[in-house]
């Protein structure tokens, strides 16, 4: 496909895709992978963030879930999980015990350090691209995850 050719999305030619449904096809693909090479450690590809979060010391569902892009909804599951697994604990916090504070445990130390480490999640996330198409990659997506500057969201 040419950029004067048209995407159509309906082709099971990847060629053919639009950059949107390539984007999404790459991300599902590295996250299934991911998920499964985590599975080791009982880990997530949601867990995995919250952790390395928790490195800093203990932060609150909400400061988790807003450090993490999501709702506090959905940071509840995931720290739940984390619980269940044992890779975090919740404490009461220790200014103002109605709320709750999340810590990351030993075990949940040593899972992110283990799971993280080594050539496989390297393997799994830029598949075989030379360092200079993963700085490339990187660049690119850089701008995709970057907040729009109000003027140009007009």
């Amino acid at each position: 496909m040419t950029l004067a050719t048209a995407p159509d999305p309906a082709s099971s030619d990847p060629q053919d895709w639009p950059v949107g449904r390539l984007l999404s096809a790459a991300a599902r693909r590295v996250e299934r992978e991911w998920d499964a090479h985590l599975g080791a450690w009982d880990l997530t590809h949601a867990g995995v963030p919250v952790l390395a979060h928790l490195l800093a010391g203990p932060r609150s569902q909400r400061e988790l879930a807003t450090a993490s892009g999501v709702t506090e909804q959905t940071m509840s599951r995931v720290i739940a999980r984390l619980e269940r697994t044992g890779h975090v604990a919740r404490e009461a916090h220790a200014a103002d015990h109605r709320r709750v504070a999340v810590s990351l445990t030993d075990t949940g130390r040593a899972a992110l350090f283990e799971a993280t480490a080594g050539e496989v999640p390297r393997r799994i996330t830029v598949r075989g691209l030379s360092d200079e198409q993963v700085e490339q990659l990187r660049s690119l997506l850089l701008l995709l995850v970057e907040p729009d500057e109000p003027a140009a969201r007009g």
